[in-house]
């Protein structure tokens, strides 16, 4: 069944109906020398994807006062806990360093969204935990993300959303073990030995 794609920024559909983008598929051709192109076609497909809902995400954000690594952070604390979420373990969930949380953190504690509590068990520790300003600010956020989501995705059926998501995992899964495996390689030093 043939799908009809609406004016896209310049893409058009192969013979199977699927979308690819004329330009990224000449570069990638001169760049792969007439090589397969797939991965490399694919490869920019995803960053421009993640580059456009990123863009979406902070607009919606930024008009509130929030960059999109506090607005994740922020959204991280009011899934948490009671007692607040350590640093780190929010640096591990995000996937960025402690050190990038710290600031995100510094920031939302500045507005009055977060702020740092002892940790109850080790008192050595903080933990950041969301406050009822920063909870208010989630719940007036929630509905408009999700309306600017649900517009993003118009027409992707439930299973396709699902398949999405499984594929940018993959992807993700598949990064994390070239990393090990450079990181295996060129020792603890970071010098290929």
């Amino acid at each position: 069944m043939k799908q009809e794609h609406i004016s896209s920024p310049g893409f058009e559909s192969d013979s199977d109906d699927l979308l690819f983008d004329p330009r990224v598929r000449g570069a990638m051709s001169q760049f792969a020398l007439d090589e397969d192109t797939h991965a490399l076609e694919a490869s920019a497909a995803v960053r421009a994807a993640s580059h456009a809902v990123e863009r979406l995400r902070a607009r919606g954000a930024d008009s509130r006062g929030l960059s999109a690594g506090a607005l994740d952070i922020l959204i991280r604390l009011s899934a948490g806990s009671d007692d607040g979420i350590s640093i780190g373990d929010l640096a591990q969930s995000a996937g960025v360093s402690s050190r990038n949380v710290t600031g995100l953190v510094d920031t939302l504690e500045r507005v009055g969204l977060a702020q740092r509590v002892p940790d109850r068990i080790d008192r050595r520790s903080v933990r950041a935990q969301i406050t009822a300003a920063g909870q208010g600010w989630v719940e007036s956020f929630r509905l408009p993300t999700q309306a600017a989501m649900s517009a993003l995705f118009r027409g992707f059926t439930p299973a396709e959303l699902t398949q999405l998501r499984h594929l940018c995992l993959r992807l993700i899964e598949n990064q994390h073990r070239i990393e090990q495996h450079r990181a295996q390689a060129t020792g603890p030093t970071g010098t290929a030995p």
